[in-house]
């Protein structure tokens, strides 16, 4: 695919279902057809897209694109995952997942912390490039409206996250409440209060459509998952920065 840097900038004109696969060593473009398979992996010799070709936890065959029933599928056949958007893992010797039209990045680690990258695009009804828009206005993120108690009590919640600690968890909300009382001694800050708040913002996140904040989408242990959730989708919203952090010091402003 000679002038192609990346398949996220799009694809040329192509009939409906064509997939296009690319890597760093190059890439291909096939129509649909019933059982058309493609193969990619380390042995250029074996494979139609070569990835990973000078690292060996790469296998020679490391994975499977089939058109079947009107639709592309991905299955793995190397020795280690495959990562698809969303945290999507892959395992070898798992059922083939279908893809959706339009750009798919697939990740495989290979040796020394290093990461392969095999793009996937399925031409869709519309698959052209998206045109350029450099001088339309930014669009804002989509933020979240929170009060400022609600904003004190998730600033110290997700702290560890805006101090952009390596392995990050959720603050416990005995240590919340503890902290709390210590800023603000007269706001009465207990448990029981910190939890129903807490639970107040995701709930109302839910009705929002963001996903992950509820214990029947998560599934039991919910253990830490509904609050990293919240601290993420926050984060990513620009609802929370790390300059927030003040806040831990300067609960009122001052």
């Amino acid at each position: 695919m000679p002038g192609h840097e990346s398949l996220a900038q799009g694809v040329p004109p192509s009939p409906q279902g064509t997939i296009h696969v690319l890597a760093l060593a190059g890439g291909v473009a096939f129509p649909p057809k019933e059982g058309r398979t493609l193969l990619f992996g380390r042995d250029r010799q074996e494979v139609h897209v070569c990835i990973g070709e000078n690292d060996q936890r790469i296998s020679r065959r490391h994975g499977r694109l089939t058109h079947h029933l009107g639709q592309w599928w991905v299955s793995n056949t190397g020795k280690v995952p495959m990562r698809l958007p969303g945290s999507r893992m892959l395992f070898p010797e798992e059922e083939d997942i279908p893809l959706a039209e339009g750009y798919t990045p697939m990740f495989v680690r290979g040796s020394n912390g290093r990461e392969h990258v095999l793009e996937v695009f399925v031409a869709g009804q519309e698959n052209r490039r998206p045109s350029s828009r450099h001088q339309d206005p930014t669009e804002p993120p989509k933020t979240y409206r929170l009060s400022p108690t609600e904003r004190l009590v998730l600033v110290t919640l997700g702290q560890r996250y805006l101090m952009h600690e390596m392995y990050p968890q959720p603050q416990p909300y005995a240590r919340i409440a503890e902290q709390l009382a210590e800023l603000q001694p007269d706001a009465g800050w207990k448990y029981k209060r910190v939890e129903k708040l807490v639970a107040a913002v995701r709930g109302r996140m839910s009705k929002k459509g963001v996903a992950g904040l509820t214990a029947e989408e998560v599934g039991e242990p919910v253990c830490n998952m509904l609050n990293h959730n919240l601290i993420r989708e926050l984060m990513e919203s620009a609802t929370l920065a790390p300059p927030d952090i003040r806040l831990l010091s300067h609960p009122n402003g001052d």
